[in-house]
C-alpha cells in the first residue's frame, strides 16, 4: 500500500509485546505534512510506546513505520534526529547549569580546525543560537542566561526552539503544557502553531481535551494499546473524544 504525498508518517498494523505484556496490538495512524496531530487516551493506552517506536527508542516486534516515504528501521533516538524526528520530552532533558546556547548545541556543537586539534566555534554557536531565537520569536532571555533561571514557559521554548532548529520534519510533544500556568501555555501554544506555519508536522500527546481541540487538525485515541478512531478536530467534539477514549463510544 503506497502513502499518498501529503502523509509524512504512516504507522501500518505495529505490534509491541514486553515480555508476555502487548504493549501495541496493530497500530494505524497516520501524520500529515504541515500540520498539529493529537495523540490522546488514557495512561496506558499505549501513546507513549508508540511514539517511542516513532522516534527510535522501542523497535516494533511487527507492522511497518514508513516516514517521508521510505520505512524506517531506527536503532537509536540520534538515526530519528538524523532522518528529521525531533522530540520534546515531558521533563525537557535541558541542562540547567549551561546557557541557553549551550542547550541548543548540546552533542551538536560547531567546531574549527581540522583532525585532533578542532576547538568549539563558541562564536558561530551563539550567533546561530540568536537566530534560531529570533526566528520562532521566542520569549527567552539572551542566549548566555543559564537554564535555571529561566521560567517553566522558558525552558519549554528553549526545548521546542532546538528542536526546531535543525532542519527537523517532525517534531513530536510530550505532554509540552503539563507543568505551565495559563499565560506560559498560552505562549507555548503560539510556538506550536508557529511551527506548523512554517512548515513543520507536529505531534502532540495532551491530556488537554481543550488544547487539543484548539490547536489540532486531527486527533488519534487510543486505548488499549489500539488506535481506535481518528477525526478531523473540526468535525468531532471534546465530549465525543472523551467518549471513544473511555469507551462510551465505538469509532
Amino acid at each position: 500500500m503506497s502513502t499518498t504525498p501529503d502523509i509524512l508518517l504512516d504507522v501500518r498494523d505495529v505490534q509491541l509485546s514486553f515480555g508476555s505484556v502487548r504493549a501495541l496490538k496493530g497500530v494505524d495512524l497516520h501524520l500529515r505534512r504541515g500540520e498539529i496531530t493529537a495523540l490522546v487516551g488514557d495512561n496506558g493506552a499505549g501513546k507513549s510506546t508508540i511514539v517511542r517506536c516513532m522516534s527510535g527508542v522501542h523497535r516494533q516486534d511487527s507492522g511497518e513505520i514508513v516516514f517521508d516515504g521510505a520505512p524506517i528501521d531506527f536503532r537509536s533516538p540520534e538515526d530519528a534526529r538524523l532522518a528529521g524526528i525531533e522530540t520534546v520530552h515531558q521533563n525537557l532533558a535541558l541542562v540547567e547549569d549551561l546557557t541557553v546556547w549551550q542547550n541548543l548545541f548540546l552533542n551538536r556543537e560547531i567546531t574549527r580546525g581540522v583532525g585532533p586539534v578542532a576547538l568549539l566555534d563558541r562564536k558561530a554557536m551563539r550567533r546561530q543560537a540568536q537566530e534560531m531565537v529570533s526566528t520562532l520569536a521566542v520569549n527567552v532571555p539572551a542566549v548566555d542566561s543559564r537554564v535555571r533561571r529561566l521560567s517553566g514557559g522558558q525552558r519549554q521554548a528553549v526545548a521546542i526552539c532546538r528542536a526546531a532548529g535543525f532542519s527537523s520534519k517532525l517534531v513530536i510533544m510530550d505532554e509540552p503544557t503539563a507543568a505551565l500556568g495559563v499565560q506560559e501555555t498560552a505562549r507555548v501554544e503560539e510556538l506550536i502553531t508557529k511551527l506548523r506555519a512554517d512548515g513543520h508536522a507536529v505531534l502532540v500527546i495532551s491530556h488537554d481535551f481543550a488544547q487539543v481541540m484548539r490547536l489540532s487538525d486531527q486527533v488519534w485515541v487510543m486505548r488499549g494499546g489500539r488506535c481506535v478512531a481518528g477525526r478531523r478536530t473540526a468535525e468531532t467534539t471534546g465530549e465525543e473524544i472523551v467518549a471513544l477514549i473511555t469507551g462510551a463510544k465505538e469509532s
